[in-house]
């Protein structure tokens, strides 16, 4: 199995950081994409986050359904 990129990490941390700042769990992101309309199932979403591969349009959706208004790439 290839290991995960720098970029993928990076990608998979954002994220990551960003539901845990609004304490958003996998089972409610869930909720939150289908109210905009993207249908997921969690066990989906777990895959996809634990990979740290995923679209930037399935990134963007996740960040608008947690009300993200931006994003802090470096510290």
């Amino acid at each position: 199995m290839p290991e995960k990129t720098d970029w993928e990490a990076k990608v998979q941390g954002l994220l990551k950081a960003e539901l845990k700042k609004r304490g958003v769990t996998y089972a409610q992101l869930v909720e939150k994409l289908s109210e905009v309309g993207v249908h997921e199932t969690e066990p989906n979403i777990r895959n996809k986050l634990a990979r740290g591969k995923f679209t930037a349009v399935f990134l963007i959706q996740c960040l608008e359904a947690i009300g993200c208004q931006s994003l802090r790439l470096s510290d």
